[in-house]
């Protein structure tokens, strides 16, 4: 039986340190490897509409904040996976391109907000309706059972991590 690339790192690693237990690598480097395999899948569909995952992720946190599809910077932050240092750099980019605007708060002109403009609706609905069907493409290399029990699990593990709010 021909051996994946991390059960061959896992075996050199027995083989010569075998005093340690390397089986937390058959998980932690699987996936590690399928992350940086399901990154390049994804990012495929944001160049193609122009984007980085990270200004994907600001438009669609935008999008998903409903109408007026506006946040602050710093609610931004906190719904995206982008760190709230990169998030002014991907609103500059986005602002450039014509994909979101800033301006005063409505309630509040000391408060900036950042809105998505048509032209950025356009290309998140574009993009979004995109990205689910490569998705669904990806997890359909597993059968709905596995990716079921695959999501419960991961969804447990990452909660000792990042508690739920």
């Amino acid at each position: 039986m021909e051996l994946d690339r991390v059960a061959r790192i896992q075996a050199e690693w027995a083989r010569e340190r075998p005093d340690l237990d390397v089986t937390p690598q058959g998980v932690i480097g699987r996936l590690h490897r399928l992350a940086a395999v399901l990154t390049e899948q994804l990012a495929v569909v944001y160049r193609r509409h122009g984007l980085g995952e990270g200004e994907f992720d600001v438009l669609a946190a935008l999008r998903r904040a409903g109408a007026p599809y506006e946040r602050a910077p710093g609610e931004l932050a906190q719904h995206t996976m982008v760190t709230t240092g990169a998030i002014t750099k991907r609103i500059d980019r986005l602002e450039r391109d014509g994909l979101v605007t800033r301006r005063p708060g409505r309630d509040d002109a000391r408060r900036r907000v950042v809105a998505l403009t048509e032209a950025g609706k356009q290309v998140i609905d574009q993009a979004f309706t995109e990205h689910m069907a490569n998705e669904r493409r990806l997890l359909d290399a597993l059968d709905a059972d596995d990716a079921g029990r695959l999501e419960q699990i991961l969804t447990t593990w990452l909660a000792r991590f990042e508690p739920p709010r």
